[in-house]
């Protein structure tokens, strides 16, 4: 039984791994502009997909784009992702997205997510790195042509979009976020 385990624990950590180097950003030190067209593209797309994201864009106080999140998971799960952070609808930084899991959980797959900052509170604590997802958090999942009906939770709504792949899932675990101001070049 500590056999298999022990490969379920390696195979983990060889697929996180792997989600690690998929998702490492070739633009070291500097703006990296693909990831800011990504995450427009991300955006238009999710707001394309339901319409009622816009009034949730307009209102906002301000929201973070992550086009893309990649998460594996064999018992042990982990997903990882590099966004955008707008206020008023401007660019002012970065984030890094992870997260980190435990449960009954099998498989990866790619998805976008979308954070909105209902006030200046909320976008505050994100952007100071107190802004964590725990186990109860939740977001509401895109489908083609669904209604979304979501109020804010705690200052934030989160909506996600599946790009691909397949997950067995029924975990614990949260999401945590590093922030990086945009610097004037």
């Amino acid at each position: 039984m500590k056999a298999l385990q022990f490969k379920k624990s390696k195979i983990a950590i060889v697929l996180l791994s792997f989600v690690v180097s998929l998702t490492m950003s070739a633009q070291i030190g500097g703006w990296n502009p693909e990831l800011e067209n990504e995450a427009k593209e991300a955006l238009q797309t999710m707001i394309k997909k339901t319409p009622k994201l816009q009034s949730f864009c307009d209102q906002s106080y301000g929201y973070a784009v992550f086009p893309k999140v990649t998460k594996a998971a064999i018992t042990i799960g982990g997903a990882i992702g590099s966004g955008i952070v707008y206020k008023n609808h401007k660019v002012v930084g970065t984030s890094k997205l992870k997260q980190a899991s435990f449960g009954l959980q099998f498989g990866g797959q790619q998805y976008s997510e979308l954070i909105f900052f209902e006030n200046q509170e909320y976008f505050e604590r994100f952007t100071n790195g107190k802004l964590k997802f725990d186990a109860q958090a939740s977001a509401v999942v895109l489908k083609e042509g669904a209604s979304v009906d979501v109020a804010y939770q705690e200052g934030v709504a989160v909506f996600t979009s599946t790009k691909g792949g397949v997950m067995i899932e029924a975990s614990i675990g949260g999401q945590h976020f590093k922030y990086k101001p945009k610097t004037n070049q």
